[in-house]
């Protein structure tokens, strides 16, 4: 029997009658229609849906109507929860579904009761860390009434807290079903609830953990899925070189000197040998720093120096004798695990060393917390693909940002599946008399150094039409820097509340925004997407260039250097398409309801001046283009009048 959407998203319908201000939009209905017989056919499906168009409830009700078992991925957390505390359920009453629903997040979002009882019994090991006796006696108070062991329910305890490594589990070091409190296992207790749920919903990175690693500790998820879901579904194909990829740092061979020595305390074993095996590997790692800049920063393989080479192959070596050592002590579960520990990461190590060059790209990174020695594949959607075949059942990709124009090809073949159904649905806003595009006249290139002063000039005359409401959005960290010096020099005591990002986390800043009402934010990449900020507080999106990716990060090389083996042009290939949608992303912080309003500014020259900048153009809203900043100001103050008057 075919579902009638246009009733059930009708103005009569049980949506209506049950969701206090939900109205009718056509747009939702089509794409609740699409997702519906997607899912009835078992096929896989992509749909671009305009920014409005209400996506999140035309997936969720045909997937509840379904009756299939569902797998639910989201990009943010905020999403995750949002899904599972809110929209679920409050559909499900809706259309008079009941549903069983689970929340499945990383091993790293639960306690460990184990490693609490270790870290109370080894408090002295940790060393002076700041705060952690006194979160750590927090922890302890929480855990005896917490029923999940979601540490997101701890909002008191910063995240940079050094208690939590000390409190949560890692794949490497979980005893599994060793463990003295397996049965009161958190992690465990959220596989067994998703495992029996109708509806599970979790997050990209857990997802393709799943498919690629099986590195979560929650057995495989898809079997016994029915239909995948994947919203904010453009941040895929990234994540999925990462998880297609390998990575081996040494921060991890910290912790597993760290758990051993701890494991060597527990038996009581004054080992001397197990003790140098433990001092030696530590030397070694120190001897990779000292092979490496000190500052943080990328080196590519082939420029790293012969000494480093050499290092490697002791600490891999030293790991070796690790393992060998760590299952002649005996001891226990604690003890043997950390010999699987150190062969896997000898093992890791070996296979990082032996990688093809024509396989994929290797790097090493110098961070804060130690380095990190990195591969990612040239190319994954073969792989991906494969992981899609070999489940078969539906697959819906969805995301406000996923074609160019209306061409999918860019993200379908991204993800291997250039022969998948795609759908466009355009965003219900009328963007005709909701904005205007200004195109700032005479704006000199990128690259001159006057570019940021004649940024902030340009967005000027709004600014003071609106007096704030503004975000001016970067596409790099010295574009920002430059940016909040600018405005400080054009508006040395400015008339409204400047934010800047890296002055408090992102939800703090986007809260304080809301609440002043008027204030100027300055950010880069964590503002263009996953913001939602309705309302006259918002009337400027203003952003300084095209946001090309840094021609430096690792992922990109791989992929630009893929498509160059394979005699593709990388840059219209994947930079420029790469480039629009984060636009497309960017620009759409602006209009987020029916009633918001505003002018949306591209500062960059490019998109008048060469041939690809017609790309860019295409892909913004349909709103009357101007090049006066009088419009944008007469515009801004007749519709901030009006708001007034209500």
């Amino acid at each position: 029997m075919t579902t009638n959407y246009k009733e059930i998203f009708g103005a009569n319908g049980p949506l209506a009658a049950a969701i206090p201000g939900f109205a009718y939009r056509p747009e939702q209905s089509a794409m609740a229609m699409a997702v519906g017989q997607a899912l009835a056919l078992g096929e896989p499906l992509i749909v671009e849906a305009g920014t409005g168009t209400g996506k999140t409830f035309a997936y969720l009700v045909p997937a509840l109507l379904s009756g299939r078992s569902v797998i639910i991925s989201t990009g943010t957390r905020t999403l995750q929860d949002q899904l599972f505390h809110r929209d679920v359920p409050m559909l499900a009453r809706a259309i008079g579904m009941p549903v069983q629903v689970a929340l499945l997040k990383g091993r790293s979002n639960y306690l460990c009761r184990h490693h609490l009882d270790e870290a109370a019994q080894q408090q002295t090991m940790f060393g002076p860390k700041k705060g952690a006796a006194r979160h750590l006696a927090k922890i302890r108070r929480w855990s005896l009434t917490t029923r999940t062991g979601d540490l997101a329910e701890l909002e008191d305890i910063p995240e940079s807290s050094p208690v939590w490594p000390m409190v949560t589990s890692t794949r490497e070091n979980c005893l599994g079903q060793e463990c003295p409190q397996f049965s009161r296992c958190h992690v465990y207790d959220a596989r067994r609830a998703a495992q029996a749920a109708q509806v599970v919903v979790v997050n990209h990175h857990l997802l393709l953990a799943d498919m690629g690693l099986k590195d979560e500790g929650f057995g495989d998820l898809l079997p016994g899925a029915e239909a995948v879901i994947l919203d904010e579904a453009h941040q895929i194909p990234d994540i999925a070189a990462q998880f297609f990829g390998l990575s081996w740092s040494s921060r991890q061979v910290q912790l597993l000197v760290r758990d051993a020595a701890v494991e060597l305390i527990k038996v009581q074993d004054g080992n001397s040998i197990v003790g140098n095996a433990l001092r030696e590997l530590e030397s070694g790692i120190q001897g990779l720093h000292q092979c490496l800049p000190s500052k943080p920063g990328r080196t590519d393989w082939e420029r790293l120096p012969e000494s480093f080479f050499d290092a490697l192959n002791d600490v891999h070596a030293q790991l070796q004798e690790l393992e060998n050592r760590m299952e002649s002590l005996g001891g226990g579960p604690g003890t043997a695990m950390c010999a699987r520990r150190a062969r896997q990461l000898a093992a890791n190590l070996g296979t990082l060393r032996a990688v093809e060059e024509q396989t994929g790209l290797r790097w090493v990174e110098v961070q804060s917390t130690g380095l990190q020695v990195h591969f990612t594949p040239f190319e994954i959607a073969k792989r991906l693909r494969a992981y899609i075949d070999s489940r078969p059942c539906a697959w819906i990709f969805t995301s406000a940002t996923l074609a160019l124009g209306d061409d999918f090809s860019h993200f379908s073949t991204r993800i291997g599946l250039a022969d998948a159904k795609s759908l466009r649905i355009d965003s219900p806003f009328d963007y005709a008399d909701q904005a205007r595009v200004y195109l700032p006249l005479k704006m000199p290139e990128p690259q001159d150094p006057s570019y940021a002063d004649r940024f902030i000039d340009a967005c000027a005359p709004l600014l003071e039409a609106s007096g704030g409401r503004a975000f001016l959005l970067y596409t790099s960290h010295r574009g920002l820097k430059e940016g909040v010096e600018a405005l400080a020099r054009r508006f040395p005591n400015p008339p409204f509340p400047v934010l800047v990002q890296g002055q408090a986390p992102r939800d703090a800043l986007l809260k304080q925004f809301r609440a002043f009402g008027n204030a100027v934010l300055l950010g880069t990449g964590s503002f263009w997407e996953g913001v939602d900020v309705k309302g006259d507080a918002l009337s400027i999106v203003a952003i300084d260039k095209l946001p090309f990716a840094s021609p430096d990060d690792p992922l990109l090389k791989a992929r630009l250097e893929g498509i160059r083996r394979r005699g593709g042009n990388p840059f219209f290939e994947y930079q420029v398409p790469q480039a629009v949608l984060a636009l497309k992303q960017g620009v759409g912080r602006l209009i987020r309801d029916f009633d918001d309003f505003g002018v949306i500014v591209i500062g960059d020259p490019r998109v008048k001046t060469k041939g690809y900048g017609r790309m860019f153009l295409d892909s913004l809203p349909p709103s009357p283009v101007i090049t006066d900043p009088k419009q944008g100001a007469e515009f801004l103050v007749s519709r901030l009048a009006g708001v007034r008057r209500h």
